[in-house]
């Protein structure tokens, strides 16, 4: 949630900034702004609204200098107003800072600031930030007021400061429980919350790590720890094209990045998962976190372990330090796409002595660096709010830790199969448009996948939807089967399709609408409407078959109902809060 961008170089400020907060949209805002200091003036524009319309009637570009900030602001503390915006600056207008995450301490902080006559025009906790660096720069040098006004703050920051009176031009940048990376141009420099907003002028990165300070010049930069000391970070190079990050002449990202997938899906069966495999051989009980989308993968995950004689469970990350007592004889998985799920970072300190696998798409994101071995997806760049390709990777990681590489071979046909059937689920599509509910069913492993499908069609369509294994239906949800309401069973021919047929009987015998993702003709005579899948396929492969007529039923009928899937209302891409 919320985007930082900063700049300092050569080029216009304002322009590099603007271009930035474009292509931090995906992680979910409700305002926006920019700073950039010209001739040691602070010029600040910011308002409610999203990018392009603040931009546009705020004229962000006219903005002239070579050094600024930028923000994208989801709001948790303060309504959504143009006040509580950021950037936020002291009253002189001398220090100006943006910040990501949440300062516990608030209220001690600003009860202190008050106390020596500090006012505030916001109802923000990011305020306290240069007001707190404007007392500690009475002092003491700027950048050890900075580090001060960092190890002051209780709670997760991604911060980037400047100061007018900073003869040097520098930006200040510290991080703590949130992402902040450094672009490595030349003569130039960067900071950004993710890569995609540098992309188009670097492909060189230094993540910074927890507790990091850093110091951006435009020739070049320094990391400090905590304690003052100068550090060294690792610089990575990703070889994302700029063009990965733009729509490709799809009308939205999301319908892009489901077409990604049959390309995409080869750089991740292609991922090295030797050393994980190694660990998941040598342990007995394993301990499976995420939360959404990857927490759906990671149930299938823990079923497979299962079926493999493990002792494994999936947890929803958020409540795994209230439920699960891992030890040293645990092995924790983390399934998070950008590696900077709070929740997720927030269970893997509760795994404590476990050894811990991750599996993100994320080069030197935070979980890379808590975990004893990674996995990466490969998926390159994803825009959209609601997890698509990176879903399907995480399948394909599940799939090859369990099968190994050879059985998974075919996928990219297959997704380019399923693809095909697009026209068929628009006309589908039209049938649900207008519904109020859905229901999803399933049985065994294909569980994961109703679960997944029902969480992608409300969170793009705003109908409510919910999934359930096939035998809860009678346990309660019966009672809401009523004539035209629809349930989408996940059908394949295995082992549960009997019994899954019989729940398929009961929604008809009530009038309810059944659409089918199925490979057998019996369903599909029961069936409103129908997907078919292919004969003959690998039972392993049922999951990708699936998932991929879900996902586009999901944007159709998202397009269909005139919502925007690539920003539904209130989600962020990366919740990098708990």
């Amino acid at each position: 949630m919320c985007g930082i961008i900063g700049y300092i170089g050569l080029r216009k400020a304002s322009e590099v900034l603007t271009e930035g907060l474009k292509r931090l949209e995906y992680r979910g805002y409700d305002s926006v702004g920019i700073a950039v200091v010209n001739n040691r003036q602070l010029e600040i524009k910011k308002d409610r609204g999203m990018v392009d319309e603040v931009s546009s009637a705020l004229q962000f570009t006219t903005v002239e200098g070579n050094i600024g900030v930028g923000h994208t602001r989801w709001a948790t503390n303060g309504v959504v107003c143009r006040e509580n915006a950021h950037p936020h600056f002291n009253e002189k207008k001398t220090i100006v800072a943006v910040h990501n995450g949440v300062v516990e301490n608030v209220s001690e902080l600003r009860g202190m600031l008050e106390e020596k006559e500090y006012r505030f025009s916001s109802d923000t906790d990011s305020e306290i930030i240069p007001h707190l660096l404007e007392e500690n720069h009475k002092t003491q040098p700027l950048l050890q007021a900075f580090m001060e006004t960092a190890a002051q703050l209780k709670g997760s920051y991604a911060i980037v400061a400047l100061s007018t009176e900073d003869t040097g031009e520098r930006l200040l940048l510290a991080r703590k429980n949130s992402p902040l990376i450094i672009g490595v141009g030349r003569g130039e420099m960067f900071c950004a919350s993710d890569i995609p907003a540098m992309l188009p002028y670097t492909k060189t990165f230094v993540p910074l790590e927890e507790g990091d300070v850093a110091v951006l010049t435009r020739h070049g930069y320094k990391i400090f720890s905590p304690d003052g000391s100068e550090v060294e970070r690792r610089q990575i190079t990703v070889d994302w094209d700029a063009e990965l990050a733009q729509k490709g002449g799809y009308p939205h990202f999301m319908l892009k990045e489901i077409f990604d997938q049959r390309h995409f899906i080869n750089e991740t069966i292609a991922s090295d998962i030797s050393s994980a495999r190694q660990l998941i051989d040598e342990y007995e009980k394993i301990d499976v976190v995420a939360c959404g989308t990857s927490y759906h993968a990671g149930m299938l995950l823990a079923y497979l372990l299962s079926e493999k004689g493990k002792i494994s469970q999936a947890y929803i990350a958020s409540d795994y330090q209230f439920i699960a007592k891992p030890g040293k004889k645990t092995l924790a998985i983390a399934i998070s796409q950008s590696g900077e799920t709070a929740d997720v970072l927030q269970a893997l300190r509760h795994a404590g002595d476990s050894r811990k696998i991750a599996i993100t798409n994320t080069v030197g994101s935070t979980i890379t660096r808590v975990s004893d071995e990674t996995v990466y997806l490969n998926s390159g760049p994803e825009i959209g709010v609601a997890a698509t390709k990176t879903f399907t990777s995480q399948l394909a990681i599940v799939s090859k830790l369990i099968y190994g590489k050879q059985r998974l071979e075919p996928l990219s046909g297959l997704i380019g199969k399923m693809l095909e059937k697009e026209n068929q689920i628009k006309e589908i599509a039209t049938g649900l448009a207008g519904k109020e509910h859905a229901f999803f069913i399933a049985r065994g492993m294909n569980v994961p996948i109703a679960y997944e499908g029902s969480l992608k069609f409300k969170e793009i369509t705003y109908i409510h939807s919910e999934a359930y294994p096939g035998g809860e239906l009678k346990h309660g949800t019966l009672s809401l089967i009523t004539e035209g309401v629809p349930v989408i069973a996940l059908a394949p021919r295995d082992k549960a399709l009997p019994k899954l047929f019989g729940n398929i009987k009961e929604v008809k015998a009530r009038g309810g609408m059944v659409v089918s993702v199925t490979n057998d003709g019996e369903v599909e005579k029961e069936s409103d409407y129908s997907v078919r899948i292919p004969e003959g396929l690998d039972p392993a492969l049922y999951p990708f078959a699936l998932v991929v007529p879900l996902q586009l039923l999901a944007y159709h009928v998202s397009v269909l109902k005139g919502i925007n899937p690539d920003k539904p209302r209130n989600l962020a891409k990366s919740v990098t809060v708990e």
